[in-house]
């Protein structure tokens, strides 16, 4: 990847934003059928507009969940070349609809669909594990040849010179990439909202937000515009978008999977450890992503990368599976719908045998005060450089995470080690707290709410609590709010200032239909435990097995 020192030339960066929105257009007008038109005046929730606007070939394709899909394409019943064509049609309504991409990849996926359909052809086999399978990518992974931005205008001509190695990876099994998507300024909100494309809205209710930073991503998931996208996440970012459109997301212990050849500009972001995951309509979907890269065996070229296969995780057979629970954090006290969620799904779980433990939490003040400090050591020159640079103004959220973060500091030598040594002993005193609750897993919010209105998401510890663990994290759907049984008891002792201006959010009206989901953790390295736990759960008590529509 090109360093961050490329700049644009300079001009106004309005002139860029027009320039970017245009290209990104142009790439839509090119295909052949041109897709349909959105209306003009569009519903608070658009889910089921596709419905309306696509024809029924278009649809019997998409909705199909990932793995059917691979079925069908690895037994020939369907091409590559036409359901690549199917998730464009989809993918540009989803544009229309919520402001999610930054392009369609015509050119790129037409002709490796074609490759694909012809190896098929004379071998009458799939080339790998996902043959012709569509996978959509955050804007910030690398596409040789192709613009990098992430989220800033001034790196409108920041040009990627190779493809990431997960992108590599993934196109060896037979993915095909038809579109990517949009990010945040800065990469670090839980909003997707740039000068470049603007804001990406909730396809459940376009007041709330997709999430972020791969809310693009989480929209275009949600839509079935892909039923498979990558992410990444630092703080919440693929977690916070599934939860917020009713998909599936998984952030993996770092290191699992490649991290070579995808822009990010946060200065010492290995203080804190960024992963690539997946986002997906199915649990099935994010399996078959997380086995297919580790299968592969990444850690032979990336040497970074932990030299740890996919292994099979059985639930035991001579005890209860021990779940613990997260109610609230100590800090903030979720809304009524989660709290709600977290009581059906442990009742349930009771009275299929398993164990539920009440999980005390262990400073997770602290864990914020370790994590913000160490996001940007350097007191964040090098973002306020990058958008002063171009002339763009902060978004609101980009403003409230470097600005008005007092713990965003330029640290020392010194500091930074001190705040290192702190990281470090704060996972160890986590790691003891986890062993004395005996626990396989933790059941736990993925935020405060169900999806937060525009530039209102600024609580994140149920998120980056388990960056700074480096723990995995799968977020799965549950339900929906209802705003006739979905209240505050009453009797809700305030736990401080955060949790006030928490609860003063609470909107049944608005939020009323959003979706609501729920967290699974495990610690470091526990990635396919949680994956086999949350599948066994699925079939004990009926969660949904696709995402909400």
């Amino acid at each position: 990847m090109p360093t961050a020192g490329n700049k644009s030339p300079k001009r106004a960066w309005t002139d860029i934003a027009e320039e970017s929105q245009r290209y990104r257009d142009a790439t839509i007008a090119a295909l052949s059928p041109p897709p349909p038109q959105v209306p003009s005046n569009l519903p608070k929730k658009t889910l089921q507009l596709p419905h309306e606007l696509l024809d029924q070939t278009v649809l019997s394709i998409t909705e199909l969940p990932p793995e059917e899909l691979l079925n069908a394409l690895s037994r020939g019943q369907l091409s590559a070349v036409e359901v690549t064509i199917a998730y464009f049609q989809r993918a540009a309504v989803a544009q229309g609809l919520t402001n999610c991409l930054t392009e369609l990849l015509s050119s790129l996926a037409l002709e490796r669909a074609k490759e694909l359909d012809a190896y098929f052809q004379r071998y009458q086999r799939p080339i790998g594990p996902l043959h012709g399978l569509p996978i959509s990518l955050k804007e910030h992974l690398g596409l040789r040849g192709l613009r990098c931005t992430t989220g800033y205008v001034s790196h409108w001509d920041t040009v990627a010179k190779e493809d990431a190695h997960i992108v590599q990876v993934l196109r060896d099994a037979g993915a095909v990439f038809h579109c990517r998507t949009t990010v945040p300024q800065t990469m670090m909100h839980l909003e997707t909202d740039s000068n470049l494309y603007g804001v990406t809205t909730n396809p459940h209710n376009s007041n709330l937000t997709s999430g972020g930073s791969s809310g693009g991503e989480g929209a275009l998931v949600a839509l079935r515009g892909s039923c498979l996208g990558i992410g990444s996440d630092v703080g919440g970012s693929i977690r916070s978008p599934a939860a917020n459109c009713g998909v599936f997301g998984l952030k993996p212990t770092a290191f699992r999977l490649p991290t070579d050849g995808w822009g990010y500009m946060m200065a010492g972001a290995d203080t804190v450890e960024t992963v690539l995951g997946p986002l997906s309509t199915t649990l099935g979907g994010v399996k078959m992503f997380m086995k297919t890269i580790i299968d592969s065996e990444p850690w032979i070229e990336e040497p970074a990368l932990v030299p740890m296969p996919w292994r099979a995780y059985s639930v035991p057979k001579d005890r209860p599976l021990r779940l613990g629970v997260l109610w609230h954090d100590g800090i903030v006290r979720p809304h009524p719908p989660i709290t709600r969620a977290l009581k059906q799904v442990t009742a349930a779980l009771k009275d299929h045998s398993f164990e539920i433990i009440d999980f005390p939490p262990y400073l997770h003040d602290e864990a914020w005060a370790i994590l913000s400090s160490l996001y940007y050591p350097d007191g964040g020159e090098a973002d306020s450089e990058d958008i002063a640079s171009s002339g763009e103004p902060w978004r609101p959220l980009s403003k409230w995470i470097l600005k008005d973060n007092p713990c965003v500091n330029k640290l020392s030598v010194g500091e930074l080690a001190y705040w290192s040594e702190e990281r470090e002993a704060y996972r160890k005193e986590y790691a003891l707290h986890w062993k004395a609750h005996d626990i396989d897993a933790l059941l736990c919010p993925v935020g405060p709410g169900a999806a937060p209105k525009h530039n209102t998401a600024k609580y994140w510890s149920y998120t980056s609590q388990w960056n700074l663990l480096d723990y995995p994290g799968l977020v799965f759907p549950v339900s929906k709010v209802d705003k006739d049984g979905d209240e505050w008891n009453g009797d809700e002792q305030i736990l401080g200032e955060l949790d006030h201006e928490n609860s003063e959010l609470w909107d049944p009206e608005e939020f009323h239909g959003a979706p609501v989901s729920l967290q699974l953790v495990g610690r470091r390295f526990e990635d396919e435990k949680i994956v086999a736990i949350l599948e066994y759960i699925t079939d004990k008590i009926g969660l949904p097995r696709q995402a909400l529509s």
